[in-house]
């Protein structure tokens, strides 16, 4: 009869192998395991530094590419705007690109007539009855646009400041600057917009900025609202819209490249946050100024990257 003493020794027996194997199991695998694990932990770091190294040799390219564009400018834009008066306006998201797109019309040999920042307030649908107001009573009797009388306060003081702003059409006389003076002052004491300097008179072009579209509670309406100054702009002169890229919810380059009837008349550039982007949107004005139309850039609804050149005319034409 087998004992209790067996039992115990005999299950001693078995867990002592059991700790002996284990024990000489993992000493065995040691080595292997860990040399694997480190060959992988240096692959690793490898692809690491490869991808840095990618990631620095990008930015240098894009450094270096910015900068061609820069240089270039001068050679490419070269009097494609002499002596055209050019009417900047801005959104305040887009504020921070207003003087690098200035410079770059300049070096086209473009003048800037005006510099208007259209600022929150304008746009907010809340305001529209006082906006409104604003544009009946402060009208020049020179001018008669829009023909029918307008109940949108954006599409009526639009309407009024291109008319103080650009070109009049062919028939219909100058503003003079005193009215064009105190359309201004009525619309920059009451915070709808901001005149940088004194505008020098009416401008036959315009290029207008934009960024992030709106994305409060009343981002829709708002949005609209820029899109109907774009048009507004645009019926009154040649216009370059100009942002620094699109999305679906709300961008105004998008819109108005969806829009089956602005997409022919206004021009869009989505990339004006760069040099090469500015450099475009100049060239962009210059077709426009010709009667052409384009979306360039690099995002959605782009047809090119840039305006194609002008033919060159034949020495025997």
């Amino acid at each position: 009869m087998i004992n209790f003493r067996y039992h115990v020794v005999s299950l001693t027996a078995v867990f002592l192998a059991l700790a002996i194997g284990l024990v000489v199991g993992t000493a065995a695998l040691n080595g292997p395991a860990a040399d694997a694990l480190q060959e992988q932990v240096t692959g690793i770091g490898k692809q690491n530094q490869q991808l840095r190294d990618q990631v620095n040799h990008l930015k240098a390219d894009a450094n270096t590419q910015e900068q061609f564009a820069a240089q270039a400018a001068p050679i490419m834009l070269a009097d494609k705007l002499r002596n055209r008066r050019v009417l900047v306006v801005s959104l305040p998201s887009a504020s921070k690109y207003v003087k690098d797109v200035v410079d770059t019309l300049q070096v086209g040999g473009a003048k800037i007539s005006a510099q208007i920042e259209i600022e929150d307030k304008f746009t907010d649908s809340a305001n529209n009855a006082q906006l409104l107001d604003l544009a009946t009573i402060t009208r020049p009797v020179s001018v008669s646009e829009p023909a029918s009388p307008s109940t949108d306060g954006v599409q009526a003081s639009t309407s009024l400041l291109a008319a103080v702003l650009l070109d009049r059409p062919a028939g219909q006389a100058a503003i003079p600057d005193d009215q064009r003076r105190t359309v201004l002052s009525a619309y920059t004491s009451g915070g709808w917009i901001i005149a940088t300097g004194t505008p020098s008179g009416p401008a036959d072009a315009v290029v207008m900025l934009t960024g992030a579209p709106y994305v409060d509670h009343d981002a829709a309406k708002r949005n609209a609202a820029v899109v109907n100054i774009a048009d507004g702009l645009g019926r009154a002169g040649h216009l370059v819209l100009a942002s620094d890229g699109v999305g679906s919810d709300g961008n105004a380059v998008t819109a108005i490249r969806r829009d089956p009837t602005l997409t022919k008349t206004i021009s869009t550039v989505d990339n004006v946050a760069t040099p090469q982007g500015r450099v475009i949107a100049a060239l962009a004005l210059a077709e426009q100024i010709t009667g052409g139309a384009g979306h360039y850039g690099i995002g959605d609804g782009a047809t090119a990257l840039m305006p194609k050149p002008a033919a060159s005319k034949s020495s025997g034409s």
